[in-house]
């Protein structure tokens, strides 16, 4: 089969991480017959750059009629440090966003248990934990009304929500519960926000097309208290964009490692995938950055054309990669395997599934890894 990709590598460590992404497609293509064609546009701070605009027409057009996004990362020091800039690399994310109507961000949290020991948390708090976290998009306070009195002196932050942007939302968390653990948590505000109060309405009314899916509710601060005192009561987890974007990210340290997060970001008729570590800068250039989250991203992809098998493969070559420590330094700080070493490791286990013998002086070598 062939498909047509837009590829975003983005800014910082983005291109270094979603060539390795690339790598493993291209071994996914050569093992299950599959062509991947690949357009490779701008958007971020490195479009700013070259064309003026964080997510130029070309971009857009492309991204428009591909099968499907893998981006890499946005953001460059010059602009956060610039709080007054103008031009911003993340209004190009926010625009691609809102341009596709990507309304529905999808981000597994799952414990590997090679990893615990990196997790801040205690083993039998953690272990066993897998979560699916569903946040809204393109509605809410980050694309509200925004004002600022003429002195400068008071701001607002208009946050609104429809009926039809919460259904849409509650039908796709609700088919994903129903085909893992069956349960569903509605996370919320419900006591303070009219919003909050919207969105518990219309989950509630929803559940009944979903009966064979338990459901509870959950306001937003005792949520983030649960997320670290017992993550394992949590299935998948549905709420809004404020809410999703701090939890998501305060769920990223059971994992033991940000770099392992991957996300999607899917509409009705457009899908994006990325890693969610950011573009760290400082790594920029020197072959250390992570590349699991971007090969995990590629997996997701995979699943959302219809490869569940493909996808399989990945996961489990990147299962396999933390079992033997072929990882990068912010899994073992005793480890010296680079960026593209670990994108080898991962293409050599597609390419030889079913030998698991690995021969480190090749791996360190930059050769085969597979014996």
């Amino acid at each position: 089969m062939k498909f047509n990709i837009t590829v975003i590598p983005g800014d910082g460590i983005g291109p270094e991480v979603i060539d390795q992404a690339k790598k493993v497609l291209q071994a996914i293509g050569e093992v299950y017959d599959h062509t991947f064609v690949y357009d490779e546009v701008l958007m971020g701070a490195c479009a700013i750059d070259e064309t003026g605009n964080p997510l130029p027409e070309k971009t857009l057009a492309s991204c428009k009629k591909s099968d499907a996004i893998l981006f890499g990362a946005i953001g460059d020091p010059k602009y956060d440090n610039d709080p007054s800039a103008k031009v911003r690399p993340e209004q190009g994310l926010l625009k691609l966003r809102k341009e596709l109507g990507l309304y529905c961000n999808i981000r597994p949290v799952k414990a590997y248990d090679a990893l615990i020991k990196n997790s801040p948390l205690k083993e039998n708090i953690i272990k066993g934990t897998d979560i699916e976290i569903y946040r809204e998009l393109t509605g809410g306070i980050y694309f509200g009304i925004k004002e600022l009195s003429d002195d400068g002196k008071i701001a607002f932050d208009g946050c609104s929500y429809s009926v039809e942007e919460i259904e849409r939302m509650g039908h796709l968390a609700f088919k994903s519960a129903r085909n893992r653990r069956k349960k569903l948590t509605l996370v919320d505000k419900a006591n303070v926000l009219e919003t909050s109060r919207l969105w518990r309405k219309t989950i509630t009314a929803l559940a009944k097309e979903y009966p064979d899916v338990e459901v509870d509710t959950m306001f937003v601060d005792n949520a983030a208290m649960q997320l670290i005192l017992n993550p394992k009561q949590f299935d998948v987890i549905l709420t809004e964009n404020l809410f999703g974007d701090i939890l998501s990210d305060e769920a990223s340290v059971i994992g033991g490692s940000i770099g392992l997060l991957a996300s999607a970001s899917v509409g009705d008729k457009a899908a994006l995938f990325e890693p969610i570590h950011g573009s760290f800068p400082q790594a920029k250039g020197k072959d250390i950055a992570n590349p699991l989250a971007s090969i995990l991203s590629a997996a997701m992809l995979l699943r959302h054309l219809d490869l569940e098998t493909e996808a399989t493969v990945i996961e489990n070559a990147v299962q396999k990669s933390l079992e033997l420590g072929i990882t990068t330094q912010d899994i073992d700080s005793e480890n010296d395997f680079t960026t593209s070493k670990v994108g080898d490791f991962i293409t050599d286990y597609i390419h030889n599934q079913e030998d698991s013998n690995i021969n480190f002086t090749n791996v360190h070598m930059g050769q085969s890894t597979i014996i």
